[in-house]
């Protein structure tokens, strides 16, 4: 598999243990670190069923189930991001499935560093060239203080 492969098949690659973003598995799905960290902790909880394709397609128990695990990831990112950085405001959280095929959820971590005009705005606004494809904001090395800090959260969070 190239360095790159895992992206087109992220739940099978999750599976095979070869999708190098994975966080932790948990109950319904796979805690992953976004691709793109220029908002420090943004993070994504997979569905670990490729044809679960929105919530509606899990029975009410999974999508409970579902939703819990949701909630662990956005709280461990929450609370890593305010221990790690003042500048912390929140987490924003979104299930939207316009682009992969595949339930899944954003965790945002919100900063008061954030341009102003983007602070209170949808992160999608963010300028593609500058902040989703440029190698600056790539996820690298230099995050795996924060992946290590964000999977013992979850860890934590698990065993309360």
């Amino acid at each position: 598999m190239s360095d790159t492969a895992w992206r087109h098949d992220r739940i099978g690659s999750a599976h095979r243990g070869e999708n190098p973003t994975v966080l932790r598995r948990l109950d319904t799905g796979f805690a992953v670190i976004g691709d793109r960290q220029f908002l420090p902790g943004y993070a994504v909880l997979l569905t670990d069923d490729p044809a679960v394709t929105r919530l509606s397609d899990l029975p009410r128990a999974g999508r409970t189930a579902y939703l819990c695990d949701m909630e662990r990831l956005a709280e461990a990112v929450e609370l890593t991001c305010r221990r790690l950085d003042p500048a912390f405001r929140r987490v924003n959280i979104e299930i939207l499935g316009n682009t992969d095929p595949y339930l899944h959820a954003h965790i945002w971590p919100r900063y008061d560093w954030e341009p102003y005009g983007l602070v209170r705005m949808p992160v999608w606004l963010y300028d593609r060239e500058a902040y989703w494809r440029g190698e600056e904001h790539a996820l690298a090395p230099r995050h795996d203080g924060l992946r290590a800090a964000i999977g013992e959260e979850l860890d934590r969070l698990g065993a309360a």
